[in-house]
């Protein structure tokens, strides 16, 4: 995607809460995403990107909850075999009885055909985290999913006219 000061023209002029709303689509806390549109304008794609990045390095642990609160489960790949589904669904209760909250992991990098095999290797690894430790990873899983969605979400075409989402909090 082009990262052209044109491209993120439509992010840096639309309304401030239009940007929040489409913003936390890509991270649930309300800090994070007041803090992008508050710093607007930015000159370019890396410049916005670095910033995202700062915003999630610097949240809060009530940040962070908020953030985790809006996240859903790891979708399975289509033509995934019940067994799959129930080994997902014990190695998520599991993590969540451990940490009290959901499990996110950024699958970017990874195929669909590898992804259950990520999720749950990637269960499996982190169940062994002290809370302290899993929640410096749970932020760096949230910040690289934020910042793959917003990618995707400034080059998706007309992103700022999203009014009033159900899915999105006020």
């Amino acid at each position: 995607m082009p990262s052209s000061p044109a491209r993120l023209e439509p992010f840096n002029s639309a309304p401030a809460d239009s940007v929040v709303r489409a913003l936390l689509t890509c991270c649930r806390s309300l800090r994070w995403a007041h803090r992008l549109a508050d710093h607007r304008p930015y000159p370019d794609l890396d410049a916005f990107l670095a910033a995202a990045d700062e915003a999630g390095y610097d949240l809060t642990p009530a940040d962070l909850t908020e953030a985790l609160a809006g996240e859903s489960l790891t979708l399975l790949p289509d033509g995934a075999y019940s067994a799959a589904h129930t080994a997902l669904s014990a190695a998520h209760a599991a993590y969540e009885s451990r940490f009290g909250h959901v499990f996110v992991i950024c699958l970017d990098d990874f195929s669909p055909e590898e992804s259950l095999d990520q999720v749950l290797a990637g269960i499996r690894s982190r169940l062994t985290n002290d809370p302290e430790e899993e929640r410096l990873v749970t932020a760096e899983e949230l910040r690289r999913l934020a910042r793959g969605r917003l990618t995707r979400l400034l080059g998706d075409a007309g992103p700022w006219a999203v009014r009033n989402s159900p899915n999105v909090p006020d």
